[in-house]
């Protein structure tokens, strides 16, 4: 998992009032939890966007104060009609707890299926997952190039060593659809050897009967 530097700043009134006072001035009041005790801060909107808006997901080493954690941003809320920030929350971790979090899936590969004229189809962009944060990857990689029109990959399909998946184990995660101008590829596969097969039998018989007419026209000399 990528890992980035934030630094954040007490907040000094954690009421609705304070909390919109910062975010006049560019604050994003934000809270760390899962420790100790809950740390109410603020960050400046500009770092606060850089970990909303992307979608990656960062193991976060934080400063606040001159005290050092480690955390994941778990939660954000943003203003219904204009998508601003308005409160992060933050989960603090440590290396000997294991965490959930939802990492983003990322497809790798040109499938078979959709060489052939299928549709792929993605049902889920992240994914939720239960483990340490040293076993934790940048993403969920998948190869989709073996497969094929109407073939599927469930989550129960996924192995990350050390991670355990929480989404349903029969969920899609990523399938090829039947399209309308599909060809499955096992049916071209098969026309083509057949192809190939006929066109070399049929060059061996005429080679052949050429030879049996040389020999008949020689013999009648």
């Amino acid at each position: 998992m990528k890992t980035v530097s934030l630094s954040g700043s007490p907040r000094e009134n954690v009421g609705k009032k304070g909390a919109a006072n910062l975010r006049r001035e560019g604050s994003i009041p934000s809270v760390l939890y899962g420790g100790k005790e809950q740390i109410h801060f603020f960050i400046p909107e500009n770092e606060a966007k850089k970990l909303v808006f992307t979608p990656n997901v960062y193991l976060i080493e934080m400063d606040i104060q001159g005290k050092k954690y480690k955390a994941i941003l778990q939660e954000t809320q943003l203003h219904p009609v204009t998508d601003r920030i308005l409160h992060l929350d933050f989960l603090e971790v440590s290396e000997e707890t294991p965490f959930k979090v939802k990492l983003p899936v990322r497809l790798e590969g040109f499938s078979k299926g959709v060489r052939n004229g299928g549709r792929l189809r993605q049902n889920f962009r992240k994914l939720k997952v239960f483990g340490l944060a040293k076993d934790m990857p940048e993403s969920i990689t998948i190869d989709i190039t073996p497969i094929k029109i109407g073939d599927k990959r469930r989550v129960s399909d996924l192995t990350i060593p050390g991670l355990k998946f929480l989404d349903p184990s029969n969920a899609v995660v990523v399938a090829v659809q039947m399209a309308r101008a599909a060809i499955l590829d096992e049916e071209e596969e098969e026309t083509e050897e057949g192809a190939e097969g006929a066109e070399g039998e049929g060059a061996e018989g005429a080679e052949g009967a050429e030879k049996a007419t040389e020999s008949a026209e020689k013999a009648a000399e």
